[in-house]
């Protein structure tokens, strides 16, 4: 009798048709993450792409002194968001997603002029006519203390919200760190003024 049990048992083990479901199970979700982190990855890189490229437009159309899009009476960064709208619009990313420059910190740049990068006090502010691209008109792009050549121009940055809420599970929690939500991805560009 208990050899016959034995071979039930033996048989049981031997018999590979639910394996298949189990490996699946365990599998499934790795594969599932995987996908998901290429998907993200790869929204947040065209989102990089789309505001860095608005940024060097933002700032071309900053320091030229005449601009196909640009209207008589707008000032160099209402050309500016004008150019980092297009590129947003271009790539179907919403322009509300852009974060305001009261909720982050806009690079320190130093005035035009300037010897070396410490500024001592002379840092230049965003232009206040735009409330969520920070263009910063004459400031100093390289230093001669540096190496540089002392060159002035227009620096144009700004910040995008990831527009995706979700929380990816971690240890332990609360977990805030991996919520999409909390990602700003930056943009920003400079250009040497021009003397046309």
């Amino acid at each position: 009798m208990s050899k016959s049990r034995w071979t039930k048992w033996l048989e049981l083990a031997r018999d590979t048709r639910a394996s298949e479901i189990a490996e699946a199970a365990m599998v499934f979700p790795i594969f599932f993450m995987a996908f998901l982190a290429v998907f993200f990855f790869g929204y947040g890189f065209l989102i990089f792409g789309t505001l860095t490229s608005g940024t060097r437009a933002a700032a071309e159309a900053a320091v030229a002194p005449a601009c196909t899009t640009c209207t008589a009476t707008s000032t160099p960064a209402q050309n500016a968001q004008t150019a980092v709208y297009a590129a947003l619009a271009s790539a179907h990313l919403s322009k509300s997603a852009l974060v305001p420059i009261s909720k982050w910190t806009r690079p320190a740049l130093c005035a035009c002029g300037s010897a070396t990068s410490s500024c001592a006090g002379t840092s230049k502010a965003c232009d206040g006519t735009v409330s969520d691209i920070c263009v910063q008109e004459n400031v100093q792009l390289s230093y001669p203390s540096l190496g540089g050549m002392g060159t002035c121009g227009t620096s144009v940055s700004a910040r995008y919200q990831v527009p995706f809420d979700l929380t990816i599970p971690c240890y332990p929690q609360p977990c805030n760190t991996l919520d999409l939500a909390n990602m700003r991805i930056a943009g920003e560009s400079a250009m040497r003024a021009e003397t046309q």
